[in-house]
């Protein structure tokens, strides 16, 4: 008898990929325990609540999380309408999470500390593929499972400020001032921002949602000031594809804050590389060095870190894992989703192959296994989890059928009738990909005036 029969199959996360999983767990016959640091399921999402994803409902809810509510009678939101993320937590993950199905299974308040093998170090190569894994809490508790699904994510690990991948000098000392991403701007945190000058640095979504809110606030707040400060030369790629975009509440989103900074609602500052921090009587100076060596500062009130995440692989540091060198990711994925090669957001369907390690029953699901890349959404999760919870039941089949049931111009279309005829910045789609970002069309091409701290030579739409 093998020391692996009988024990469960570990799920690290009750986020929606984790709950997933073990809804796929449950429908193979598989056990399973969700261990959930937090004190309820998608206690990473509850911190972002009041923001509104830009992919409705169709997308957000696992097919087999979905098989399981509908047995317990559940009224499934309006499948076209846009969550909120309390929405997502209050209407999905916690039915979910409640269902007799999974509630036995999940513990909340564990954090795992780290994992390994019973018995064996990283360097042990015996017996290692019939030894359990061992996972130890950060209360001294210890488990034992045949597989870990790692789908613990990234949110507790935001990126620091400083351009070179370091904290900025002064970064920790300037903690005070400084919010990470998504705060609740016209909500719990407003007084933060009220009457005050606030930098937001960041190019992506969560850097729009936040400059979105800040402008609404200085609308209605005289003396609240809004700066949005990006490294690149141009802001062409957080505006997206406008009308263009597969996710119209994404294109929406783009759209909205290009016109903010043209009305000079928000001043967009570029080449815009953070060196130090210095607080300065109550407010907090931000140097930005050039490339010629030469510094500049701006000083302000608050500052918002939209500068995105980064995967903690700590935990599993006596496992034998293959990570890619620049991403963190699994290094199978890593040319697929890398914004160095891909900027324009295809990414292949992947699950089982694309997921493993050297360490064989080890698997990291969701956001982290995209690493430090940018442009995950949920739908992909739930297929990575599928496809591998079949490996695990042995169905390799099953298994390697990974498909994103998406339709063709990308994986959040909300209208499919009204997409782009298919033109892409970056040349056709390649067949059987859905879109990491849903933009599928050419990205907006009307001249902007941008204040350039750093004058850097700007490339096509595709450029890194």
């Amino acid at each position: 008898m093998n020391a692996l029969d009988g024990l469960p199959v570990v799920v690290i996360g009750a986020g929606p990929t984790g709950l997933a999983a073990a809804a796929h767990l449950h429908e193979r016959g598989l056990p399973f325990t969700i261990l959930e640091a937090g004190d309820t399921p998608g206690a990473a999402v509850r911190q972002w609540g009041h923001v509104r994803v830009f992919s409705p409902w169709r997308y957000n809810v696992d097919p087999a999380a979905r098989r399981l509510l509908d047995e317990a009678g559940w009224v499934a939101p309006d499948p076209e309408a846009l969550p909120t993320g309390a929405e997502l937590v209050g209407d999905y993950l916690q039915p979910l999470a409640e269902l007799p199905q999974l509630k036995p299974h999940v513990r909340y308040g564990a954090r795992v500390e780290a994992i390994s093998r019973l018995g064996l170090d990283r360097l042990r190569t015996a017996g290692r593929d019939t030894a359990p894994f061992l996972l130890r809490l950060a209360d001294g508790d210890e488990l034992f499972a045949r597989a870990v699904i790692d789908a613990s994510g990234t949110w507790g690990t935001p990126n620091v400020l400083g351009a070179s991948g370091l904290p900025a000098r002064g970064e920790a000392d300037s903690v005070a001032h400084l919010e990470h991403a998504l705060p609740d701007v016209l909500g719990a945190d407003r007084g933060w921002f009220v009457g005050r000058h606030t930098l937001v640095i960041g190019s992506g979504h969560s850097a729009a949602n936040t400059l979105l809110s800040l402008a609404e606030l200085s609308a209605a707040e005289p003396g609240t000031e809004v700066t949005w400060a990006i490294r690149t030369a141009s802001p062409t790629r957080t505006y997206g594809g406008g009308a263009a975009d597969a996710l119209p509440a994404r294109g929406a989103l783009g759209s909205r804050l290009r016109a903010h900074v043209d009305a000079g609602r928000i001043r967009l500052l570029t080449g815009f590389s953070v060196h130090a921090l210095a607080p300065t009587d109550g407010r907090v100076s931000v140097v930005v060095r050039h490339a010629d060596g030469t510094d500049e500062s701006i000083t302000v009130d608050r500052i918002v870190a939209a500068t995105g995440f980064r995967p903690d692989h700590s935990i599993a540091a006596e496992l034998r894992l293959d990570l890619d060198p620049v991403l963190g990711a699994t290094r199978a994925i890593a040319p697929l989703i890398d914004p160095n090669e891909h900027s324009c957001g295809t990414v292949p369907p992947h699950g089982v192959d694309e997921l493993a390690h050297p360490e064989s029953g080890y698997y990291a699901v969701g956001m982290k296994s995209y690493g430090r890349a940018p442009t995950f959404l949920m739908a992909t999760g739930y297929e990575q989890v599928r496809s591998i919870v079949a490996a695990l039941a042995g169905d390799w089949t099953a298994a390697r059928e990974v498909q994103l049931d998406l339709p063709e111009t990308g994986v959040c279309n909300s209208n499919p009738a009204e997409s782009a005829s298919g033109d892409n910045c970056c040349g056709p789609e390649p067949t059987g990909r859905g879109l990491s970002t849903g933009i599928s069309g050419g990205l907006l091409s009307a001249p902007l005036s941008l204040v350039a701290l750093d004058a850097a030579p700007a490339g096509g739409c595709c450029a890194s």
